[in-house]
């Protein structure tokens, strides 16, 4: 386990909180925040209705010699679907937001480099967004299965309940690094794969960011605020340690 890769994690993570504020971004900023504001609440609308029966279902599949868990069972079972949803929402966000986090993304690395992807102007800004509609389907078919393989686990007695919650969240942090990396890689037309075989190299840096991420879609106010955050400091993580290799 490498110190270094936690630190920085945490540092990319800061760092997109402070250049989200910064002179010249901050009208890129708006529209992605009021996307994440109308598309957190429909998804937090919808837990709400169903998080009571979707949780007693899911202890129903403890065995009755492990009743007396039951709140810890309960409690790991909640975490399991605010995950799920987590994963709805995370996918519904990446469409509608995909062409305004890419144009956020080339303007934060052109502050922080004076260089970024060549930019024709709103004509290939348009022809680009098959493309980036396209990036996101390559998103959705690597986690579709990997999460529904782990949701599927969920179902099995003891270990659904402990250990799959744990690692749902590993997953979705490694899924929030991919995201929000990858709109500065596709900005410069770098292949899923190669960006994924990139990333794969500083799991950890990866790993740490992605979680912070995560974690604070959960957190009342810092909810709405931290997909322009992610997409800043996933695009600061790309000018210091990716770009050079590409």
């Amino acid at each position: 386990m490498s110190y270094t890769d936690i630190k920085q994690g945490w540092h990319y993570f800061v760092l997109g909180w402070h250049l989200i504020s910064k002179k010249g971004l901050k009208r890129f900023v708006v529209m992605p925040i009021l996307l994440n504001i109308v598309l957190l609440s429909f998804v937090f609308w919808l837990l709400m209705q169903q998080i009571g029966d979707l949780t007693d279902w899911i202890i129903s599949f403890v065995p009755d010699w492990l009743s007396w868990l039951h709140y810890l069972l309960t409690t790991l079972a909640v975490v399991m679907i605010l995950l799920v949803y987590y994963f709805i929402f995370m996918t519904l966000a990446g469409f509608i937001a995909a062409p305004f986090n890419g144009l956020l993304a080339e303007k934060v690395e052109l502050l922080l480099s004076d260089k970024t992807a060549d930019s024709g102007g709103i004509f290939d800004f348009v022809k680009d967004l098959p493309r980036m509609f396209k990036r996101e389907w390559q998103k959705l078919w690597y986690s579709l299965p990997r999460m529904v393989i782990l949701f599927l686990l969920g179902f099995i007695p003891v270990l659904g309940q402990t250990l799959i919650p744990v690692m749902l969240f590993l997953f979705t942090a490694w899924l929030q690094a991919i995201q929000y990396c990858d709109y500065p890689f596709d900005n410069h037309k770098i292949s899923f794969p190669i960006m994924q075989k990139q990333l794969a190299q500083r799991r950890l840096l990866n790993l740490t960011f992605g979680a912070l991420v995560a974690s604070c879609t959960f957190i009342p106010l810092l909810n709405f605020i931290v997909m322009p955050v992610a997409v800043c400091g996933a695009t600061a993580m790309w000018v210091e340690h990716y770009r050079h290799q590409n």
